[in-house]
C-alpha cells in the first residue's frame, strides 16, 4: 500500500530513499514554515519532525488523513500524544538510536567537570600554568545516581561501569531492572550516599521543574549534578541557589530550560549568566543525542519502525 508522508525536519537520506523503495510518495520539505506545513498536512497519512513543529491539537486536528507521527528523536514533548492515541494516531521515536551518542558525551561532561578541563584549557591558552588550580577530582570511588534508566540511562551506566564508581539507579516505571554494574534502588538511596547525580528523564507534566531546592537540600553531601534529559526538569533559579550555597558542587548542562536564548527574559537572563560565567558550570548546545552515527541511526529505526506500521495498517 502507498503511503503519503511528509518530512518537516532534516533527516539522514537513508530514511527518504528507504520510505521510497517502500512505494511510498515523501516530500521532503525541510524548510516548510509552520505555516506552509499546516496548509497541506491533510494530505499525508504519516509526518516525520525532529523539533521545529509542535504537533498540538491545533495542527493534528486538521491532519485527518494521518496515520502516524514518527520523532527523529528520543522525546515526545514537542507531540500532543494524548490527542494522537484519541484519534488512532501511531507515535513512535528513536530513543535507541542515540543513546550511545548520549552516554558518550555524559561520560565526557563529566570527567571534563571534574578534572576542570574546560577551565584549564582557557587558562593555557591565555598563557596561564596554574597547576594547583586545576587539580581534578577522580570518579573512581565515587557513588553516582541515574534517574532514568531507559536506553541512555542503560548506556551511561555501561559506558561508567569501567571507571571503578558505585553506580545507583532508579525509574519509578520499572520493574526488575538493574545490571550488575547498576544496582536499582530508591530516590532515598541516592540522596543518602551520591557524589554524582545524572538525568535522563523524559520531560513530562510529573518531571516539570522536578529538580528544585527542596529536591536537591535532600542529599546528604554537596553533589555534581548532570542533565543530559530536557531543560525544563530542572528549576534553573534554584540550580543557581544551590551552586551559590555550595550544596551543588557543579554542575554539567547540554539542556537548558530556556534554549531560545535570544528570548530569555530579564529574570532568565540572571541565571544564565551566571551559568556562563561561573568556573563550575559546563554547557552544551544540546548536542548529547547528536553525534554523526546517531544522525543516521536515527533515521535507520525509524525506517524499521515505520516499515512495521506500514504492514500492521
Amino acid at each position: 500500500m502507498s503511503m503519503q508522508v511528509i518530512i518537516v525536519d532534516d533527516v539522514h537520506p537513508i530514511l527518504i530513499d528507504g520510505l521510497l523503495a517502500e512505494n511510498c510518495i515523501v516530500d521532503y520539505l525541510p524548510e516548510a514554515t509552520e505555516v506552509e506545513i499546516l496548509a497541506v498536512i491533510q494530505n499525508y497519512d504519516g509526518i516525520v519532525v525532529r523539533s521545529k513543529l509542535q504537533l498540538n491539537e491545533k495542527v493534528l486536528s486538521q491532519a485527518a488523513k494521518l496515520k502516524w507521527i514518527a520523532r527523529a528523536g528520543s522525546g515526545m514533548d514537542n507531540v500532543d500524544v494524548e490527542y494522537a492515541a484519541k484519534n488512532n494516531i501511531v507515535c513512535i521515536n528513536a530513543a535507541e538510536a542515540n543513546a550511545d551518542s548520549v552516554g558518550e558525551h555524559t561520560v565526557g561532561m563529566l570527567l571534563t567537570l571534574l578534572h576542570k578541563l574546560n577551565q584549564a584549557d582557557r587558562q593555557v591558552r591565555s598563557g596561564i600554568w596554574d597547576r594547583e588550580g586545576n587539580r581534578g577530582i577522580e570518579l573512581s570511588n565515587k557513588t553516582l545516581g541515574i534517574v532514568g534508566f531507559g536506553h541512555t540511562g542503560k548506556s551511561v551506566a555501561r559506558k561508567l561501569s569501567g571507571f571503578g564508581c558505585k553506580i545507583w539507579v532508579y525509574d519509578k516505571y520499572l520493574e526488575n531492572y538493574g545490571t550488575s554494574y547498576a544496582k536499582p534502588c530508591e530516590m532515598e538511596q541516592i540522596f543518602e550516599t551520591c557524589d554524582i547525580i545524572t538525568f535522563h528523564v523524559p520531560h513530562t507534566s510529573e518531571t516539570l521543574k522536578m529538580v528544585n531546592e527542596t529536591y536537591l537540600n535532600q542529599f546528604k553531601k554537596p553533589v555534581f549534578l548532570l542533565n543530559l534529559s530536557r531543560g525544563k526538569v530542572i528549576n534553573t533559579k534554584d540550580l543557581v541557589k544551590c551552586l551559590e550555597s555550595g550544596k551543588v558542587l557543579g554542575c554539567a548542562l547540554d539542556v537548558l530550560e530556556n534554549e531560545n536564548i535570544g528570548t530569555l527574559n530579564e529574570e532568565e537572563l540572571i541565571w544564565f549568566n551566571y551559568l556562563t560565567h561561573s568556573k563550575r558550570t559546563l554547557l552544551a548546545p544540546h548536542v548529547g543525542g547528536w553525534s554523526k552515527e546517531s544522525y543516521q541511526k536515527i533515521s535507520e529505526v525509524l525506517l524499521l519502525k515505520i516499515k512495521e506500521l506500514k504492514n500492521k495498517i
